[in-house]
């Protein structure tokens, strides 16, 4: 009952869709968009899999049924204008058909300002991004001494000097 009131409220566009995005709740990535009936939402809320409606095939496909690269749904969110979803999930696999973590790997700038582009760039919040630099320092921390270390190396080499740039250090809390 809960459910079809909460489906009632979506504002479905003439052909009864509505945009659905797939976003990774681990790293704040967009994974996919896709569309949505009200058959794939509410579908989506009882398997907790991201179901969508392909608009070509006219049918309600869910994610990683033939790859087995499932997005698994930890919550729904309904815009403002509730006229667009977001399913917040953590991917089984890789999310695009080409094999990439998502289906947005192509930066615009880079493409408009260097012949050369990154293929795979993931669009990263901020904060994941720094994360992703730091795990790749601490990586370097077992590999060659004779390499001036980078600055985030060198923190996380030397526990007083990482100690003495934060604010609060338990002796306990070392990453």
């Amino acid at each position: 009952m809960k459910v079809d009131t909460l489906l009632d409220s979506v504002k479905w566009d003439d052909k009864g869709l509505a945009v659905a995005i797939a976003q990774n709740v681990d790293t704040g990535a967009i994974l996919m968009q896709g569309f949505v009936n009200r058959d794939a939402l509410a579908t989506t809320i009882s398997s907790r899999k991201a179901t969508f409606y392909s608009r070509s095939r006219s049918m309600l496909w869910t994610k990683g049924e033939t790859s087995m690269n499932f997005i698994n749904v930890h919550d729904i969110f309904l815009d403002c204008d509730r006229d667009s979803v977001i399913y917040l999930g953590n991917p089984d696999g890789p999310t695009c058909h080409t094999g990439s973590e998502t289906c947005y790997y192509t930066s615009v700038f880079d493409t408009l300002n260097s012949s050369q582009v990154e293929e795979n760039k993931v669009a990263l919040t901020t904060l994941y991004s720094l994360e992703s630099t730091i795990s790749l320092r601490k990586a370097e921390t077992s590999g060659s001494q004779n390499v001036k270390p980078s600055w985030t190396k060198q923190l996380l080499l030397d526990k007083k000097l990482l100690c003495s740039k934060i604010r609060y250090c338990d002796s306990d809390f070392f990453f």
